[in-house]
């Protein structure tokens, strides 16, 4: 893939930009089989890779510029705006939606926000877009100054862009390198997108975490279900479970499945997802990852886990290896993290693992791993 923008040295955040795709992949597989080390009982399967270009599903478009003439991209070192509009990373649908809300930031008169005065109210705007091409737009504002006219505007938006369904308004006061505050308000009947993955529709709320690249986030979901469906656990345990991604693939009603998250908001999600699916064996609940395991009293046959870029971390780690759960799937953004958790859990041994492209362009790359426990 070719950027103009990388070519000019306008955004260099994809840093692997131009180099072949078929490099790429391999680079990543070399990097994680070094961190996870040589171990003669780990099988691999072949990656899932990517699209090349037009993989994104979510666009988080910083707003510079004027009421007049907005710019919806990244700002540069000195906090200059650089308009993005035309980034091959997102779909066309995507793509289609940014000239309409710049026009809609005109109207609505949204003075976007100057990062070096600590003036304006526009800071983000956030579109996501579901498999079906539905979509999601959030504006992040520093107050409520400008919510009368975005909802006094908003019909001419929806009109405009036939396949919005939800539409908020998150408050981001502070000064600093957070991208969202804690209040949102919604202003559309409806407040979840519909992401509808291998047949199974889950529910995205404004302040919901989802996986940057559907069809990556599919298969990694199938590997997962395919593994548990295999192993045939009576009881399994998602943490770090989000939205429910992983729990919902996997809970078929042969099995007590439940789900832990600390966004409450994701958990509302995974709860609209389960009920309309009427999954009655399969709970989700809002906490601590490893408050929830280390306060259960109880182990499952088997542990999903899921968890930032940080890990699972020392007490999770002691808790798995010192428990009788014999098998767990984790799936990782970060190899390196995996690698010092996998360090604490030496009694759990990866045996099958398989890379997921999710971020062509990039060094970042998703893992998962089936580790079961030694003899």
């Amino acid at each position: 893939m070719q950027c103009s923008y990388f070519d000019a040295e306008r955004c260099r955040s994809c840093t692997w930009m131009g180099q072949p795709y078929a490099a790429q992949v391999a680079g990543k597989e070399e990097h994680c089989r070094h961190l996870l080390g040589e171990r003669p009982d780990l099988v691999w399967s072949s990656a899932v890779t990517s699209a090349e270009q037009g993989f994104r599903n979510k666009a988080k478009m910083v707003v510079t510029g004027s009421v007049e003439d907005p710019a919806l991209g990244i700002v540069d070192a000195d906090g200059v705006g650089v308009d993005l509009r035309d980034c091959g990373l997102y779909p066309e649908g995507l793509r289609s939606t940014f000239p309409v809300l710049a026009e809609f930031v005109t109207a609505a008169a949204i003075q976007p926000y100057d990062i070096v005065r600590r003036a304006g109210e526009l800071k983000y705007l956030l579109v996501t877009q579901s498999p079906d091409g539905e979509l999601m737009v959030r504006f992040v504002l520093r107050s409520q100054e400008a919510v009368a006219r975005i909802r006094k505007h908003l019909p001419v938006l929806l009109g405009a862009l036939p396949l919005l369904r939800v539409v908020s308004v998150n408050l981001q006061p502070e000064h600093k390198a957070v991208l969202e505050g804690e209040r949102e308000i919604v202003l559309t009947a409806q407040d979840t997108l519909r992401m509808r993955l291998n047949g199974i529709d889950m529910h995205l709320r404004p302040q919901s975490f989802f996986q940057t690249n559907t069809e990556v986030a599919a298969a990694l979901y199938r590997q997962a279900r395919d593994w548990v469906d295999e192993l045939a656990p009576s009881s399994v345990w998602d943490l770090y479970c989000g939205v429910g991604g992983f729990a919902l693939h996997c809970a078929d009603g042969s099995r007590d499945v439940t789900g832990i998250e600390t966004s409450a908001e994701a958990v509302t999600s995974a709860e609209t997802s389960r009920r309309e699916a009427d999954l009655t064996r399969l709970d989700f609940r809002v906490g601590d990852a490893t408050a929830f395991a280390v306060g259960a009293g109880r182990e499952p046959d088997l542990v999903i886990v899921n968890p930032p870029r940080r890990g699972i971390g020392p007490e999770l780690s002691r808790w798995l290896e010192g428990s009788s759960v014999d098998r767990v799937i984790y799936s990782s953004c970060n190899a390196t993290s995996l690698a010092r958790d996998l360090a604490a859990m030496p009694s759990l041994r990866p045996r099958r693992a398989r890379l997921l492209d999710m971020f062509p362009q990039t060094t970042h790359y998703e893992v998962v791993t089936l580790l079961e426990r030694a003899a």
